[in-house]
């Protein structure tokens, strides 16, 4: 239809043959999308300047479409956005005209917001009004004084620009308070597609932000996912007939079937990406403008401290490769993500952990150029997984950062199924995707009541991986975790273990809350399920924490009352197993030969392995007591392995040495060694002693060595450097030996270092907890330490058991992700284990001296 044909269809008829035109474009069903949006925008167009130019016109006025019709973007249902412009016309005229262009709207029925000013008067409206501002950014010559509209747009975006400073932060408020109002859209079964976080109002904000020439969107998808929301509100304004932006469930099925899509899930799950398309790009782009607005500010003080020159932004190392800058996590400039498979996770680790954002650019580039992980993944791998699963509310945040640029499905593929599933289930609050990360967030918390935190939370992350798959999603999921875990590279029996926790994770709080826990045979078939007390422990944390990762109705006190009460039936059941005793493992003949040595020495020995991919491909890399690392460590970091004499302190001692060279402690094992037979009488003069030796000996003697029993300590540890290259062996065994005469002072050393470069806040972990394990010895009391793993950490526990006056039979220490996960074999004096009360003390003692 011609403008024309509009132009007299508005004589002879007034707006009827817009109607037609209108009707036909909207129900033939020949147009849809953008074009149709397009056609109807032009369509109107042609009409309302038809009535401008029948109404007789007035010099000096233009009239204009602002906001979504300035767009061009005018779904079946949509306002008109108009504003009649002019240069102070007669007051009497301009008035008559916008009767004669405001009436024939609303006799058609159509929803109109105008207004009628002067170009001054709307820039001061905009300066006012933030809502009116965004609206003639947009603004589009619709018919009349073509120069009063260019004159207009021109000055108000020079105000945008210029004010950009202060009005960018109002904007980003009033995206904020929407999102707090409305909601995320893309987890919502009945989300407002225009004013819920992530929707049509947040995709026009940025539109501002990029005007503004201060920051930019990431465009990558970002046309596209504002299309689909738009194509969506097109068919929901089709099947209801009424201007409504909320998807509501008993439409969805129409809107679905207007689309072409097969069902209600489809068309919710296409709103979810698109969704988090346009939130992920809001994230970005308002950290820029955070950025920008933060250094403008700061420049000039900086150009007059400095005397005009420059300063680099301040660079922090966080991990191997990784580094903090502008309060964002980013790429080293020497890392190499195409030689280091391992290198996104291990910058999603550190960014979660210190409890800061990915770099969008950093993420972009590991998706472009990083190699795909080996099968099973390297050990490390593996670890940082669980060091980012475990770091609590921070995950999320990275985590979708990952999955903007298609990393998780990279490292998952199994998550593709799940990703942006949405869950019919008015107990559910989040997709299923969102809820294993959720869950994941809540086991973090849980982590000090398990053995093994990262089964738990490998666990969290899988335990719904079965609801993309038809049947039972526990039978599925089952399947796809033991192919997971076995992927990420645990062993046989761990890979039971997750598989068992999927396939079970609903027995506990079904069974509590459906089945009469007074008859036997449901605890026993319960038992029989679990199988051990380890499994049992950990599918009862993540019971609870899928729960509270499901919505407030899912958990309570009195359904966690249930299932505790379920839990310690099943557990007095499966108590008769016998436990293996940690101490039962012979020394192998390398460990005998360490503890000869130095019995004969009287001073530390040390013997280092590189640890390769798998553990039975190590080979030595330095002979004791003087010897140095490989230049380049393998992935697993380097098994070291100590002899002492037995004395007090060496546990600390050795703690400490490694925590001041910088060494992360991945496990670590003490324990006694009796000297082979006839070792004590032979002549330690006899064996060649170094000078260092003879200090050591000298030293050890003077500290009280008990070495004249024959009890000589082995240490067994896996380390790696926390960022940059191993120390020498030399050092460490040179700090050691002074460690042990009492010369070095390692608590003044780390207190001196932590005061020079303090810890940032990062993630806030849950409280240090310590227990002592009842039964789980006949020969000594066993403490258990569950804790956030620092740097120091070993020796602060080391130091604090010594101080309580008990002696260190043996110690199992693991660092699973963040968490650290310890067992000491205590004894009194004599060697017995603590009495009851006394053991409980130590423990509150320990407990104390880890949360202060």
């Amino acid at each position: 239809m011609t403008s024309t044909d509009v132009t007299n269809g508005a004589e002879d008829s007034g707006p009827g043959g817009y109607a037609a035109a209108r009707l036909h474009l909207l129900t033939e069903g020949e147009q849809s999308g953008p074009p149709r949006r397009s056609a109807l925008a032009g369509l109107t167009d042609d009409w309302l300047a038809g009535l401008f130019a029948a109404a007789g016109g007035v010099r000096g006025t233009a009239l204009v479409a602002v906001g979504g019709y300035g767009r061009g973007e005018l779904s079946p249902r949509s306002d008109l956005d108009l504003l009649l412009l002019h240069d102070g016309a007669d007051p009497a005229a301009v008035a008559a005209l916008a009767d004669r262009l405001w009436y024939p709207v609303w006799d058609l029925g159509l929803a109109l917001d105008h207004s009628v000013r002067t170009p001054a008067e709307a820039r001061r409206t905009a300066g006012e009004d933030l809502k009116v501002h965004l609206g003639l950014l947009d603004a589009r010559h619709l018919a009349g004084d073509l120069g009063l509209t260019a004159g207009l747009r021109s000055a108000v975006l020079a105000d945008w620009r210029n004010q950009a400073p202060k009005r960018l932060p109002e904007l980003q408020e009033l995206c904020a308070e929407r999102a707090a109002r409305q909601g995320e859209l893309q987890y919502l079964l009945e989300p407002d597609l225009k004013e819920a976080r992530g929707g049509l109002r947040d995709a026009t904000a940025l539109r501002a932000v990029a005007a503004s020439w201060l920051a930019d969107a990431p465009r990558e998808g970002l046309a596209d996912a504002r299309r689909r929301l738009l194509d969506v509100r097109d068919a929901l304004h089709l099947a209801t007939g009424r201007a409504t932006d909320r998807l509501a469930l008993q439409e969805q099925d129409q809107v679905a079937a207007e689309l072409g899509l097969l069902d209600a899930d489809t068309l919710l799950r296409q709103v979810y990406e698109a969704a988090r398309v346009v939130s992920y790009a809001s994230d970005v782009t308002w950290r820029e403008v955070g950025r920008v607005l933060r250094s403008r500010s700061v420049r000039p003080r900086l150009r007059a401290m400095l005397g005009g020159g420059k300063s680099g932004p301040e660079r922090s190392p966080l991990a191997e490769g990784v580094v903090e800058q502008d309060g964002e996590v980013v790429l080293a400039r020497t890392a190499r993500p195409e030689r280091d498979p391992v290198l996104p996770l291990r910058a999603a680790a550190a960014a979660a952990q210190a409890g800061l954002p990915l770099s969008r650019h950093a993420v972009r580039r590991l998706a472009a150029t990083v190699r795909p992980l080996p099968a099973p993944w390297p050990a490390e791998a593996r670890e940082q997984l669980v060091t980012l699963l475990g770091s609590g509310r921070p995950t999320v945040g990275v985590w979708e950062a990952l999955e903007a640029e298609g990393l998780i499905t990279r490292l998952l593929p199994d998550w593709e199924r799940v990703r942006c599933r949405p869950q019919r289930n008015a107990v559910h609050v989040w997709t299923v995707d969102r809820h294993l990360i959720e869950t994941a967030v809540a086991a973090s918390a849980l982590a000090r009541r398990v053995h093994r935190p990262d089964l738990l939370l490998v666990a969290a992350l899988l335990h719904d991986i079965g609801k993309g798959w038809p049947g039972d999603h526990s039978v599925a999921g089952e399947t796809i975790a033991k192919d997971v875990a076995a992927r990420i590279g645990f062993d046989g029996a761990d890979v039971g273990v997750v598989a068992a926790l999927v396939r079970h994770h609903l027995l506990l709080v079904e069974t509590a809350t459906r089945r009469d826990l007074d008859d036997p045979a449901t605890v026993r078939a319960v038992a029989e399920a679990v199988g051990t007390q380890g499994t049992l422990e950990l599918l009862h944390a993540l019971t609870e924490a899928d729960a509270l990762a499901t919505g407030p109705a899912a958990w309570s006190s009195w359904r966690g009352s249930l299932v505790a009460d379920l839990v310690k039936r099943v557990s007095a059941v499966l108590s008769g197993d016998p436990l293996e005793d940690p101490e039962a493992a012979a020394p192998t003949a390398e460990q005998e030969r360490l503890a000869v040595e130095a019995f004969r020495t009287g001073g530390p020995v040390l013997a280092l392995r590189a640890q390769a991919e798998p553990p039975a491909a190590g080979k030595d890399v330095s002979a004791v007591p003087a010897a140095g690392l490989a230049a380049d460590p393998e992935p697993l970091g380097v098994e070291l392995q100590i002899a002492v004499p037995d004395q007090p302190g060496v546990l600390p001692a050795v703690a400490g040495v490694l925590a001041m060279h910088r060494l992360t402690v991945r496990t670590a094992e003490l324990r006694a060694l009796p000297l082979p037979d006839g070792v004590e009488d032979s002549d330690a003069s006899a064996a060649p002693v170094t000078s260092a030796s003879a200090a050591s000996a000298a030293s050890v003697g003077s500290a009280g060595s008990d070495a004249a029993d024959g009890s000589v300590l082995l240490l067994d540890w896996r380390v790696a450097a926390e960022y940059g290259s191993l120390p020498q062996a030399a050092r460490l065994r040179a700090d050691l030996v002074r460690a042990l005469d009492g010369s070095l002072d390692i608590a003044g050393r780390l207190a001196e270092r932590d005061a020079a470069y303090p810890r940032r806040r990062g993630v806030v972990a849950p409280p240090a907890r310590v227990t002592v394990a009842p039964a789980a010895s006949r020969h000594a009391t066993v403490i258990e330490v569950r804790a956030q793993d620092a740097p120091g950490l070993l020796f602060r526990i080391g130091r604090a058991l010594e101080g309580a006056g008990v002696r260190v039979r043996s110690a199992h220490v693991s660092t699973l992700g963040a968490n650290a996960v310890d067992a000491f074999y205590v004894t009194d004096g004599s060697g017995a284990p603590l009495p009851g009360e006394e053991a409980a003390a130590v423990a509150r003692t320990l407990e104390d001296m880890l949360r202060g």
